[in-house]
């Protein structure tokens, strides 16, 4: 057959892209012109496997079908796609090669970069390897499971290789280049190295001549060649690798010695071989190395003088792999063909001597051409396009060449334009001559011609016809390789209509030219046949062909092999001539063949609603093949999908085949009635089963769905149905869920389910309905998505890319699942102060006395939307605001008239507020803590702090304070301290962290208060790590206190519990008590040893370390040495918690000298049993250095009133949570009188607070509980105060009074921290009991208080101290409280505020106690609470030291800054509901439960989002609950660890986000808060009401004026779907009335009303769907045009009737019923067997159809009875004719007087009752 001419389609001339971008780059140009190189490649070698793109970037660039480009030159590598660039890659030395590669089981392709001495490696996100070569490597080469390395023997073989090396041998240790960008240890690398300095130092022998890079996380290994059953490493120096496979484990190698060619493939071999050298096992040890790799020969040829300049794989005709050498010193292409054997899944390369051959070539490349996109194993298939010797471009698929290629005749004449006009296929002109070929990429290729010029060429252009595409691509899967080459070579032939020949086809004359040539084929089938004496059946019998179709379909009621009679046949055959046996036989198999792979596209398409006009098209052909065949049976089975066709076709009933198509919707039909049966997999097409078929990929997912859904199980990769299926990774415990997994990992989404015929997409709906209730966890983003769970869906991807912005997230996967209309996968941040900016508009603060009301106090941006939803319409967040604004004058109420006494009086009240005022900062901290959200960029700013005051009286005048009588810059220096604290503590950087660049820049020229306050409050979030040794140095060096103090704080804050001994020097150096005698004095205030003391315990928090210990136990004993004895309390209390934090919880631990140091802290606490006296002194050697600092000791006394506080704060921590009956025993409440006068009363309140916490489990919330605490001797003496008859001295009194108060404050002081954060129900009662209490007692304000509480306290015991132990309480009732904004309690607060600055009482310790607890309760504003783990208690305890400071600058007793450690024991256990489908904050009921403790068991209650979720250690499940949302449950494992960090990958909760989905037909509780607009039902039912009154009279429209609702309206209300709006618009609006009938107006809205209230929007298009089927048909029974011209409506409601049989007879499960209503659906069938059995037109032509096989044929009706004709046969499963008279030979002679009904339905299972007493009737009786 002559060979077919095509033309090359130019796209244009071809440069690197990579030039260009340079030029624009403005680089400068290199010296020479042409040291670039570049590489052209297909974007599929850079996606990852899975496809499940992260970047969209890089999603879009790599899903670009143009060719990539990697240009390289020098040291810089540009990515270019198209024309735009898409990463630049500039290296530290020049490329030597670059190529990609899969390395393991990465699923993503990485781009390795080979340099003189290193490999970097990067993947396509753009992070880097770098990997330090040990050897002289000198190329690179990617193979399936690693990259090749080539190595080079020793330095003077390198002048061998391309290029040369400065360095090449391994002599020094300077290859280790800086390693930071690469992810390894330096141990790592060490190792890596030494392990070749193995290598070296043995004989070189043993250096292996290639390496495998498996892993980047691995050394390069060995690679061994298997010679005789022995592993001895590859030496081989001399063979070059010239091409490695990255498909197939094959490499091509050279050796230039002995002139040969070796083809090597490579395996991975368990190390059970024999290797032969010890040595090298020795070297690396087998533990190392589990797998070793191979290199086994496979073939070589000698004779080469040269290398093979090109080597690649490509596909032989019969799809088996060829890898080509092209040998330019012999022109000639060789081709090896290789064989590939399947052992235990395994795949084996051979090539047998014979299978090679030759083509003269001196230019060739692999293309895809002939068949894109079929695969062969994982191989695509590859053609070959040859440039013959004599400039011939030819197209080779395999052997076999199809066709020659020319250049367009205006290419020679130089007029190149983007829109080549070619004229008449003329021959190319003589000028231009190709002479080589290059960068070939599928079917694109570079053609140099002889002007030096190069063209990018297409060799096929797509088929613009789809169909034409999928046929070909159907017989190129399902052809036998023979059949598939004649058909080729048929249609790259010289035809007069070519395929595919003209440049300009277009989508009509393709597929008319693959018509005519199918027809061709027919006709050579024909013309042979002519001469053959029998019918064409036989020789088809004898086929190879036929005999795996009688394996693989067994015909309805007779099985082929019986019923054929074979000796009769073979005495025909002996008499017909062989060969022309043969060719007619090849014909008739061929066209067999094609007719079925054919008949599978067909069916596949039926499946797709959008290419009904192809199927038609496609009808018409078949129906020819069938014709041609005598293929009654499929013949008949197009004309009932396509009656007008029966005009065109005349049948007859004498054929002899009985095969029987295979019917997708009987299939699937069957598959719901009776389960995937063995039987019903027999009946698949093989294409469909076939793996990797692309082109009927669409039927093979709809039957693996059915398959998986009618419970079929997985075998491996394939289903027990026959078909493969991918099925994405999750659990399933149902065959819906294992079918919603199948569809995601099929990626087939809403969008594809809605292009499914409505009755086909029934059950996959009803699967992912029944699923979307509670799916389960872990399923990938994309199931969520496609069952309409976005909730879980943005919850799912929050969690795989918590450090990613989610907007890069919205995945290709999720798109594709989700219709376009509906995927609203908003990411949604933590409202920032940018956004919240408009509400801020409305709630600015307001104050009508003020000057300026917009002034920054550093709350300004509280007011979010999340506070909005927590406090609703109420103005708590106003009120805390004003009362904790320290920017503002304070206003001074005056008389109007001032004299000169009221100007002192004025300055005594501001004085008064000025406590208060320098107070506010730290309540103003916790209030605003962690809620600013920003990204840090612009400098820190403070709000002022201002003590002046202003007088309303006289038009708010400002009064300063007099500076003359007090110094304000003292009285400001630490509240200023505070103020810059607090407004630190509002930065929670989006990123979690803190850039040490910002923190140098805000550093001021000279040291401040400010600046410190930053420094503490960055450390206590724990953002100080970035500092670096010398920026701590240079703070310190500043030598200002304030500073000091606020950076070692910060510090340990944020090194807390680490014991980093760079940090723990720098804080040492600040204890002079320990440095060494050689050290020079240093004379350091007592202000910063003591916060050194504290960041110590801090550092080393829980590590129990003994040397700090004995440490910091001497510091609390430790006797003043120097400037301020005051101060001394405050530094052996500091000592004390810092000890007690260095044993937090450890008392119980079994060290050695702990009970040495417990009655070592006994001694100091003042207990009288001593022991012996010399032990407590403990080793001499603590204080050998400690120059002239002495303990606190006199003899053996201490001076308790110093070291007792310490000493008992120790012991609690040490013994926190431990029950430990001694130590309490040892620590006693005084019982006697004596006692009571020798033990300090606020003492007591320290010891009862230890002995609580470290009796942890007993306290209990109960008056009775803090009764137990009292001595009875106190009860006595307390009860005995108002009687008159008891005799107590005035002295006794008091001593109990003072005790009974302390004894009570610290009980609830215990209560506070036991319940921190708890917000517990009895706590809160006692505590605010026995604040009014307290407060009754100093000033009667209520009568209502308890009458149990000993009254007139106050006679006894000075009002300071009530007022302490008041505000005690009412502190621990705020912690118990915090962040809960408890109305209650704040009105307490605000009550307390007001009055203290009234009566001139409150110092400034009050205030600030009133201040912290406003601070607490509204912690964090309101979206922080308190935990109760061991570090958490122990800060609290630090910030409640029950000490009170005078005034703003006594540091005596308790150093100020550690007021702020509360930060610490702070969790965000916040949790807000945000609205998928909006983006919004909603309101949302959860049910929370929590776990069974001491006090309750398992208990569930229910709160209202936002809320604050109770502590990790007891929480159990999380439920979204009610009726408005989805259900969502997050289940938990209760454990004893702090709660999810911000930055936590594993957070359930997203960082205090929880998305929730509102069910359509649902408001959101912020518009609907009770409930009455969501009654959808009464709404709908209103507007139907108006449908039927107004189509009944029109002349009430009037009425209904503007306020009627119109059901758009409504439906928007409900659903932001906008289908659902445009369906509501179009078909239900009321004044559209003349369009429809009222009947389908009716239908709409009541549809409408089942879809919103049940929510199953999608199912809109089925009710609509199946609704017009009927009513088509219906038209088409009564008027005469042809308004169906097919019957495919007909099988998909037949099957949407067998899934709503499948309901209800429980094959399929259901929790709510079928999804569409079972009435609805019986209503339809009782509607169409009443079309079908009205006409009587009808019956005569089912009888001619049954008598005859023909089809309607009267001019006038016959479309219209043919159409009614095809209804009945497809309704009541007829089967065609000659199967029908088959069946009815069988009975005939049976001679059966009855009917014969019975056996009919025997033979004829599938054909329903009504048609089978029809056959009966008409064949039977007549």
């Amino acid at each position: 057959m002559p060979v077919g001419v095509r033309q090359l389609t130019v796209l244009g001339e071809f440069k690197p892209f990579g030039l260009i971008a340079e030029a624009l780059d403005g680089k400068p140009p290199y010296n020479s012109a042409d040291n670039y190189d570049y590489l052209l490649f297909d974007p599929e070698i850079a996606r990852q496997r899975d496809e499940n793109l992260d970047n969209d970037a890089s999603a879009s660039a790599l899903s670009d079908r143009r060719d990539h480009e990697l240009f390289i030159r020098g040291n810089r590598i540009i990515w270019s796609v198209g024309s735009r660039v898409f990463k630049r890659f500039t290296l530290p030395s020049p490329v030597i090669k670059a190529c990609w590669c899969r390395m393991g089981d990465m699923s993503e392709a990485l781009l390795c970069v080979l340099q003189i001495d290193s490999l970097t490696i990067y993947n396509t996100s753009g992070e880097v390897v770098s990997i330090p070569l040990p050897c002289s490597i000198i190329s690179i080469w990617s193979l399936p499971f690693g990259l090749l390395l080539q190595q080079v023997a020793d330095g003077n073989s390198l002048t061998h290789g391309p290029f040369k090396f400065s360095s090449p041998s391994l002599g020094s240790r300077d290859i280790i280049r800086n390693r930071r960008e690469s992810g390894h240890s330096p141990q790592h690398s060490f190792s890596f190295l030494t392990a070749y300095d193995h290598l070296i130092k043995g004989e070189s022998s043993t250096m292996s001549s290639h390496l495998i890079l498996k892993d980047l996380l691995e050394e390069p290994q060995s690679i061994y060649i298997e010679e005789r059953g022995k592993l001895n490493i590859m030496r081989d120096f001399d063979e070059r690798t010239i091409w490695a496979s990255d498909q197939i484990p094959l490499m091509a190698s050279y050796n230039k010695v002995k002139m040969q060619h070796s083809v090597w493939v490579a395996e991975v071999i368990n190390s059970s071989l024999e290797v032969e050298n010890a040595s090298a096992s020795a070297i690396v040890p087998a533990g190392v190395l589990p797998k070793r790799f191979c290199f086994r020969r496979i073939w070589q040829g000698k004779g080469a003088h040269t290398a093979a300049s090109k080597v690649f794989l490509a596909t032989d005709d019969d799809a088996a792999p060829v890898i080509c050498f092209l040998l330019l010193e012999q022109k000639k292409l060789l081709s090896l063909r290789l064989q590939t054997v399947e052992i235990n899944n395994e795949i084996l390369f051979d090539v047998k001597p014979d299978m090679s051959w030759s083509i003269p070539a001196i230019a060739a490349a692999p293309v895809i051409v002939t068949r894109p996109g079929v695969k062969v194993g994982p191989l695509l298939y590859t053609d070959i396009i040859v440039l013959a010797p004599e400039n011939i471009l030819l197209l080779y698929s395999g052997k076999l060449c199809l066709c020659r290629y020319l250049l367009p005749s205006c290419l020679g004449r130089g007029n190149l334009s983007h829109n080549l006009g070619f004229s008449e296929a003329a021959s190319v002109p003589h000028d231009l001559k190709i002479v080589g070929l290059a960068d070939a990429v599928e079917a694109h290729i570079n053609v140099k011609v002889n002007n030096r010029q190069m063209f990018r060429c297409a060799l096929r252009r797509s088929p613009s016809s789809s169909l034409a595409n999928d046929c070909i691509t159907a017989m190129a899967e399902g052809l036998s390789p023979s059949f598939y080459n004649h058909f080729i070579v048929l249609l790259w032939g010289d035809g007069d209509s070519g395929y595919l020949s003209e440049a300009n086809s277009t989508v009509g004359s393709e597929w008319n030219a693959f018509c005519d040539i199918i027809m061709q084929m027919c006709k050579k089938s024909s013309v042979v046949s002519q001469e053959i004496p029998k019918s064409s059946w036989e020789f088809l019998l004898n086929s190879k062909f036929h005999e795996n179709y009688c394996k693989i379909n067994s015909i309805i009621g007779l099985p082929s092999r019986i019923a054929l009679d074979r000796p009769g046949l073979d005495s025909i055959r002996s008499n017909i001539d062989g060969s022309k046996n043969s060719e007619k036989s090849f014909y008739f198999d061929l066209l067999m063949e094609s007719l079925d792979s054919l008949h599978a596209v067909y069916e596949s398409l039926k499946m797709d609603n959008l290419r009904r006009r192809d199927l038609e098209l496609l009808a018409i052909l078949l129906c020819n093949i069938a014709k041609f065949l005598g293929e009654e049976c499929y013949l008949d089975h197009y004309v009932r999908d396509f009656p007008a066709l029966s005009k065109t076709v005349r049948m007859g009933t004498n054929s002899l085949s009985r095969k029987t198509p295979f019917s997708l919707f009987r299939w699937l039909e069957n598959c719901l009635q009776h389960g995937c049966t063995p039987a019903s997999t027999n009946y698949l097409p093989l294409l469909i089963c076939k793996d990797g078929s692309s082109v009927v990929s669409w039927s093979r997912k709809i039957v693996s769905f059915y398959s998986l859904l009618c419970g079929a199980k997985l075998i491996g990769k394939k289903l027990s149905s026959g078909v493969s299926c991918n099925i994405a990774f999750g659990s399933f415990c149902s065959n819906e869920e294992l079918t919603v997994l199948a569809m995601v990992g099929e990626k087939f989404g809403l969008k594809e389910l809605d292009s499914l015929p409505s009755g086909v997409s029934l059950p996959l709906r009803h699967a992912l309905d029944k699923c979307r209730e509670s799916p389960p966890a872990g399923w990938p983003a994309a199931a969520y998505v496609l069952l309409g769970r976005e909730d879980l869906a943005l919850s799912c991807l929050a969690h795989s890319c918590k450090f990613k912005e989610l907007e890069t997230q919205t995945n290709v996967n999720l798109v594709s699942m989700s219709t376009p209309y509906m995927l609203h996968l908003h990411p949604v941040t933590v409202p920032s102060t940018v956004s919240d900016t408009i509400i801020l508009e409305s709630t600015r603060f307001e104050d009508t006395d003020s000057i300026d009301g917009s002034m920054a106090d550093g709350m300004e941006h509280i007011f979010s939307c999340c506070t909005q939803l927590r406090y609703g319409r109420d103005l708590r967040l106003k009120e805390v605001r004003r009362l904790l604004c320290s920017a503002r004058p304070v206003a001074i109420q005056t008389s109007v008239n001032p004299s000169a006494s009221d100007q002192d009086l004025q300055q005594a009240q501001l004085w008064q507020l000025a406590q208060r005022t320098t107070a506010l900062p730290l309540g103003r901290g916790a209030f605003t803590l962690a809620t600013i959200y920003t990204l840090l960029t612009e400098a820190f700013t403070v709000p002022k702090l201002v003590l002046a005051g202003r007088l309303p009286a006289q038009q708010n005048a400002t009064v300063n304070l007099d500076p003359s009588i007090r110094n304000i810059q003292e009285l400001k220096s630490w509240p200023e301290f505070h103020n810059a604290v607090a407004a630190g503590l509002r930065l929670a950087p989006l990123q979690g962290k803190v850039s040490r660049t910002w923190i140098v820049y805000n550093k001021p020229e000279e040291p401040n208060v400010i600046h410190a306050g930053l420094l503490l409050a960055l450390g206590l979030h724990g953002f100080l790590h970035v500092l670096t040794i010398t920026d701590i140095y240079q703070y310190f060096s500043q030598e200002h206190e304030s500073t000091t103090v606020g950076l070692m704080l910060g510090l340990a804050a944020s090194y807390r519990g680490t014991m980093q001994p760079a940090i723990s020097k720098c804080l040492y150096v600040h204890i002079p008590a320990q440095h060494p005698s050689s050290f020079p004095e240093l004379e350091l205030p007592t202000l910063l040893q003591t916060a050194a003391l504290m960041s110590v315990g801090l550092l080393f928090e829980g590590s129990a370390h003994p040397q700090t210990m004995q440490t910091l136990l001497g510091e609390i004993g430790r006797r003043s040495g120097g400037d301020n004895v005051l101060e001394r309390e405050g530094y052996a209390v500091s000592a004390g918690f810092s000890l007690g934090l260095v044993a937090l919880g450890r008392g119980e631990d079994a060290l050695g000298f702990m009970d040495t140091v417990v009655d070592r802290l006994f001694h100091y606490i003042g207990g009288k049993e001593i022991r012996n006296e010399r032990s407590l002194l403990l080793a001499p050697s603590m204080d050998e250095n400690n120059r002239g600092a002495g303990q606190m000791m006199d003899g053996t006394t201490v001076n308790v009133d110093v070291t007792a506080p310490g000493a008992i704060i120790a012991l609690a921590l040490m013994f926190l949570k431990s029950e430990s009956e001694v130590i309490v025993s040892r620590l006693t409440i005084p019982q006697t009188h004596f006692d009571l006068q020798y033990v300090r009363p606020d003492f007591i309140m320290l010891r009862v607070i230890a002995r609580n916490l470290i009796m942890w489990a007993r306290i209990h919330p109960s008056k009775d509980w803090i009764q137990s605490q009292i001595p009875e001797i106190v009860k006595n003496g307390v009860k005995g105060l108002r009687d008159d008859t008891m005799d107590i001295d005035e002295m006794d009194a008091e001593t109990f009074v003072q005790a009974y108060v302390n004894i009570v404050a610290g009980a609830c002081i215990s209560l506070g921290l036991r319940f921190a954060g708890t917000k517990d129900a009895n706590a809160q009662e006692l505590l605010y009991e026995y604040a009014v209490y307290f407060l009754n007692e100093i000033k009667p304000v209520s009568t209502t208080s308890g009458t149990t509480f000993p009254k007139g306290l106050s006679q006894y015991v000075d009002r300071g101290t009530l007022e302490i132990c008041l505000h005690l309480i009412v502190l621990s009732l705020s912690v118990v409280m915090a962040g809960s904004g408890h109305l209650q309690t704040f009105r307490l607060l605000r009550f307390l505020r007001n009055r203290s600055s009234i009566d001139g009482h409150a110092n400034y310790g009050i205030q600030m106690v009133v201040s912290l607890a406003i601070g607490f309760l509204f912690l964090g504003g309101g979206m922080r609470t308190f935990s109760t783990s061991n570090s958490s208690v122990a800060a609290l305890l630090i910030t409640l030291y029950p000490r009170l400071p005078t005034g703003p600058n006594d540091n005596r007793c308790h150093l100020q800054a550690f007021r702020h450690m509360y930060v610490l024991a702070t969790e965000a256990r916040w949790l807000q509901t945000v609205d998928v489908d909006t983006g919004l904050p909603v309101y949302a009921p959860l049910e929370v439960t929590i776990r069974e403790t001491e006090h309750y068991s398992e208990t569930s209650f229910c709160e209202v989002t936002p809320c604050i979720l109770p502590e990790r250690s007891i929480l159990k499940t999380v439920r979204v609950c009610g009726p408005r949302y989805w259900p969502q449950v997050i289940e938990l494992v209760p454990e004893d660890k702090p709660w999810w960090s911000f930055t936590d990958k594993n957070d359930p909760f997203n960082s205090g986000i929880l998305h929730v989905k509102r069910k359509v037909g649902a408001c959101s509780y912020v518009d609907d808060p009770i409930g009455c607009q969501s009654l959808l039902s009464r709404a709908m039912h209103k507007v139907f009401g108006l449908t039927t009154l107004r189509a009944s009279n029109p002349s009430n429209n009037s009425n209904n004026g503007p306020a009627a609702v119109t059901v758009d309206q409504l439906v928007s209300t409900f659903s932001s779907d906008p289908s659902l709006i445009a369906f509501a618009q179009l078909c239900c609006d009321l004044s559209w009335n003349s369009r429809y009938d009222a009947d389908f107006q009716e239908f709409c809205l009541q549809v409408l009303f089942e879809c919103i209230s049940k929510d199953r929007p999608a199912l809109l298009q089925v009710y609509l769907s199946l609704y017009t089927t009927i009513g088509s048909l219906a038209e088409q029974v009564s008027s005469s045009t042809v308004v169906v011209s097919n019957s495919l409506s007909v099988s998909s409601l037949k099957l949407a009737l067998s899934y709503n049989e499948a309901v209800l007879s429980g094959r399929l499960t259901t929790s709510r019923g079928g999804i569409v209503q079972s009435i609805f659906l019986g209503s339809l069938r009782k509607r169409v067997e009443e079309l079908l059995n009205c006409s009587e037109v009808l019956k005569d032509d089912l009888r001619n159809y049954l008598n005859l096989g023909s089809w309607p044929s009267d001019p006038s009706f016959g479309v219209k009875s043919s159409a009614l004709l095809s209804w009945y046969l497809q309704w009541f499963g007829v089967p065609a004719p000659p199967i029908i008279k088959t069946a009815v030979d069988k009975i005939k002679p049976k001679n059966i007087s009855s009917s014969a009904a019975p056996l009919l339905r025997l033979l004829l299972p599938g054909t329903h009752v009504n048609a089978i007493e029809e056959i009966d009737r008409i064949l039977f009786s007549s």
